[in-house]
């Protein structure tokens, strides 16, 4: 089992050049919402963030989050990259409270691709992520999306996948049946489109 936890340290020193110089010192700020409390605006090790989020999981599952030796379970709700670079700027993480819905954004794990492939379709994945609605204890670390029965011509929508227990597909409770995959006849070839135009 992985240990999700992070240690920060409160900040009082806000603003735009606040937040350069403690990037500049290997920092992340972030702040943490939600659970009936007020706004927390606390300082990470930059190097410390990058090695959780290396775990995909980390993105959908409960945190504990030590602020100066205060212990509390969050989620990360936003995470703001460098847009070159790729490393953390800033982050968003929000409070878990027991009985208490949360949103995610949990990542799509694609299976079965080999099926529909070896009949010619290609594969588009459309959602690498669905936002999902759910208490913390019921949070999944993934939605799998079975792709073996697909055929050519087959859209995956939301509709399509099974929640697991607890859990809400936010955009199909809107009424958005997203389309999350979808199998297709191969595109032509440029060249062959040339050929047929000449």
């Amino acid at each position: 089992m992985t240990d999700f936890t992070l240690n920060a340290q409160a900040r009082t020193d806000l603003g735009k050049g606040a937040s350069r110089r403690l990037r500049h010192s290997l920092n992340v700020p972030a702040v943490v919402y939600g659970g009936n409390k007020d706004a927390q605006s606390v300082t990470i090790l930059a190097k410390e963030l990058a090695k959780l989020f290396e775990n995909e999981a980390a993105y959908s599952h409960v945190i504990e989050l030590n602020v100066d030796g205060t212990k509390q379970n969050v989620i990360v709700k936003a995470m703001q990259r460098h847009p070159a670079k790729q490393f953390i700027m800033h982050a968003d993480f929000i409070r878990v409270v027991a009985g208490q819905k949360l949103t995610a954004q949990v990542p799509v794990h694609f299976v079965g691709e080999e099926a529909p492939v070896k009949k010619g379709g290609e594969i588009s994945h459309v959602e690498a992520q669905i936002e999902v609605s759910c208490e913390a204890k019921d949070l999944p670390e993934f939605i799998e999306v079975d792709l073996s029965k697909a055929e050519i011509g087959t859209i995956i929508h939301l509709s399509d996948l099974k929640a697991p227990k607890g859990v809400e597909f936010v955009a199909l409770a809107h009424g958005d049946d997203k389309a999350v995959a979808n199998v297709h006849a191969p595109r032509v070839a440029p060249e062959a489109q040339e050929g047929a135009a000449e």
